[in-house]
């Protein structure tokens, strides 16, 4: 099947369940976090949706469990998507912030791997800009909107429904992306977050015999979602022997982790680091 039969495959089996729910585009876009441009394209065949789309739409339709897996099983040609950074940029950032948000309040149990950065949900202001100023560095007005929305983002973190399990290799929590005053002030706010009741934060550290190359940062949304990130893209997927080995891996490394009360211990020694490399400038 070619790439246009695809879209309009989607689209029409999306728009059928638009109608069939009795909902205007205008309000399932709003639901969906999208603009009813966007999804008039989808449902019309000229845009081929992503799977966090699809994840949306769905959501936004309410549709009973049956629905949603039958969907989703004629769906499953476009399980996986990739979508370049420059695309992302390109689109906005801050709009990307707002998907990546919606998708996360659908989210009950959210399972994430990190060996690049500090997690965008537990970043403070001033780390998150420090990252958006590397290149391509964002311009400081649109800049300010990206970190504001990925803040605006932390509030998930508050409800009590919803767990969350971060990993976090060691050097992460070294690496200068900001200075020293700033990382300091950073880990502070890992500590502080992980003694929310639904939130386990844990470290690998650098002395412990690796389970898996940690070759790229990924995120797992219950059991139906993954988001992957390399240098160049973001890859999203459906694909259920994909997400079991995403889980798999994320076993393999909590397995070797600090948690809890270790966890704390070593954020506390590497954030007292930092307070004395500013103590040393």
């Amino acid at each position: 099947m070619t790439n246009d039969e695809r879209r309009t495959d989607l689209g029409k089996a999306l728009r059928a369940l638009r109608v069939a729910s009795g909902k205007t585009g205008d309000a399932i876009a709003r639901r969906a976090a999208m603009s009813a441009a966007k999804l008039s394209k989808i449902e019309n065949g000229r845009v081929l949706p992503s799977t966090q789309d699809i994840e949306l739409i769905l959501a936004a339709l309410d549709v009973s469990d049956d629905a949603k897996t039958e969907f989703v099983a004629a769906a499953r040609l476009a399980a996986t998507e990739e979508t370049a950074w420059r695309e992302i940029r390109r689109i906005g950032q801050w709009k990307h912030q707002k998907a990546i948000q919606a998708i996360e309040e659908r989210t009950t149990t959210l399972r994430l791997f990190q060996g690049q950065l500090i997690p965008g949900l537990l970043q403070t202001a001033e780390y998150a800009s420090a990252v958006f100023a590397l290149p391509p560095a964002l311009p400081d007005d649109t800049r300010a909107k990206v970190i504001a929305a990925r803040l605006e983002r932390q509030s998930v973190l508050y409800d009590l429904e919803r767990t969350f399990h971060f990993i976090i290799c060691e050097h992460v929590l070294r690496w200068l992306i900001c200075a020293p005053p700033i990382m300091a002030v950073q880990l502070d706010r890992l500590l502080s977050l992980s003694r929310l009741p639904n939130v386990r934060i844990d470290v690998v550290p650098l002395d412990r015999q690796m389970p898996d190359l940690p070759m790229t940062c990924f995120s797992l949304h219950d059991e139906r979602l993954v988001v992957i990130e390399t240098f160049h893209s973001e890859i999203s997927t459906r694909d259920p022997r994909d997400i079991a080995m995403y889980l798999a891996t994320h076993e393999r490394f909590a397995d070797v982790a600090l948690h809890d009360d270790e966890t704390r211990r070593f954020l506390g020694a590497i954030r007292d680091e930092h307070f004395r490399g500013r103590e040393s400038v």
